[in-house]
């Protein structure tokens, strides 16, 4: 079953039997006092491949970390190397893992890390907490969904976020409206908020990138979940064509605009900074760039709420690979991004993702950021409303075929309840296999 289940998630048949291998090899000493340390001999450089999914201005930021991690000593060089979108570098660690030449350290999706711990191709980060004198509690709590397997803590959270509420405050003032909290406010305002010149609009109410945390967290709000608690079986019913009834309602309006499947991020911001929109539904991570160039006044906040404020988390984790024999240099890494300012202190201020540490959003440095730029504190005070119900190895997989549900309502006007039903049995089915 596990098989097959890597199969469909993009793995060939012989990456599946280089994975069960691996898995096999892969346990026992490979820890922070085990036989993996790969720590080259005194005088040598250890080099560490670090693979990430940061492109534009943010992978900038991460080539900015890793050059000052590298000046800050000479015992470990890091190479950091861009793999492409998140789910493009899934597929590589997938084919590489089984090869043999995967890096030591990823970038991994939050929801995507399951199904490479399910293979067993994770290493445990545990006994390396342990041996800095840190746990899991040094991380915040709303960030830890989707990285703990059979005891083991096969991740740790590093550029995470979460979908809020980004608002164009100036043209929401010259019409006299305030930020909406719920989906009935939402609605309104965002009709509120069009513009037309004859038949073209000019401006749009509102919009939301292409994926699927905004609706899952429209499910969630109405007392849904992805997943049941088990994992067994899909966790919503009514709340899905509710929370699909409410995005339709505004997209027929002429109040939401929903952009096409590629470059969506891009193509929301740029209507967003160039006054074509109003509000926007899209991450955390875009804070920075929005702040940086945004020639209105520009504001945060929390998802509007339905019967109950939620709000799922995104972005990635940074995981080590079981089969690095260069665990403990790596390790080096990864403490000193944890804990030094110039380290992920300094990627999350120069990006917009969330404080994944309370001591990086506690520090002098953020309590100073917090009030002069207060739309980043409303992006980590939200993590208190942070509820994540996709936690299945079988997320990467089952999230395509929602993808495809959503594309059927969102452009075909396929019925919605007829939509979702097919969806619940394919992946009720993908989850019995």
């Amino acid at each position: 079953m596990k098989t097959q289940r890597l199969l469909r998630a993009g793995i060939g048949i012989a990456a599946v039997t280089s994975l069960t291998l691996l898995a096999g090899c892969s346990g026992g000493d490979d820890s922070a006092t085990g036989s993996n340390s790969g720590v080259a001999p005194e005088g040598e450089t250890t080099t560490i491949q670090f693979w990430h999914s940061m492109s534009g201005t943010n992978g900038e930021s991460i080539d900015a970390v890793v050059e000052s991690f590298n000046a800050s000593q000479d015992e470990v060089e890091v190479v950091a190397t861009f793999q492409g979108s998140y789910p493009e570098t899934l597929t590589k660690l997938q084919q590489s893992i089984p090869a043999g030449t995967g890096p030591d350290i990823s970038m991994v999706e939050r929801a995507f890390v399951p199904l490479l711990a399910e293979a067993k191709v994770l290493a445990d980060l545990n006994p390396f907490l342990e041996s800095s004198d840190m746990s899991e509690d040094t991380f915040v709590e709303g960030l830890m969904g989707n990285i703990t397997f059979d005891g083991e803590l096969n991740a740790i959270p590093f550029n995470r976020s979460s979908p809020m509420l980004h608002v164009n405050q100036t043209a929401l003032d010259e019409l006299g409206l305030e930020v909406p909290t719920t989906w009935e406010e939402t609605e309104a305002v965002a009709n509120a908020l069009v513009v037309k010149n004859g038949s073209e609009t000019s401006r749009y109410g509102i919009t939301m990138n292409y994926e699927s945390w905004w609706p899952i967290s429209l499910i969630v709000q109405q007392g849904g979940s992805f997943f049941n608690e088990d994992g067994t079986a899909i966790g919503f019913d009514e709340e899905g064509v509710e929370a699909f009834e409410f995005i339709k309602r505004m997209q027929d309006s002429g109040a939401l605009y929903y952009p096409p499947t590629t470059d969506s991020g891009n193509v929301v911001g740029q209507m967003f900074l160039g006054g074509q929109v109003g509000m926007v539904v899209n991450s955390s991570g875009s804070i920075g760039g929005y702040l940086q160039n945004a020639t209105f006044d520009y504001q945060t906040a929390f998802l509007p709420e339905g019967d109950r404020a939620a709000a799922p988390t995104g972005g990635a984790n940074l995981v080590m690979l079981a089969d690095s024999d260069k665990q403990d240099p790596a390790w080096t890494f990864l403490e000193w991004l944890i804990n030094d300012a110039e380290g992920g202190q300094r990627f999350i201020k120069d990006t917009g993702y969330v404080p994944f540490t309370p001591a990086i959003a506690e520090s002098d440095e953020f309590v100073e950021l917090f009030e002069a730029e207060p739309q980043r504190k409303v992006a980590y005070d939200q993590l208190a409303n942070s509820i994540d119900t996709n936690n299945s190895p079988h997320f990467a997989e089952i999230d395509q075929e929602f993808l495809k549900t959503i594309q059927a309502i969102m452009y075909d006007d396929a019925d919605i309840e007829t939509s979702l039903d097919a969806f619940i049995e394919r992946a009720n089915a993908i989850l019995a296999d």
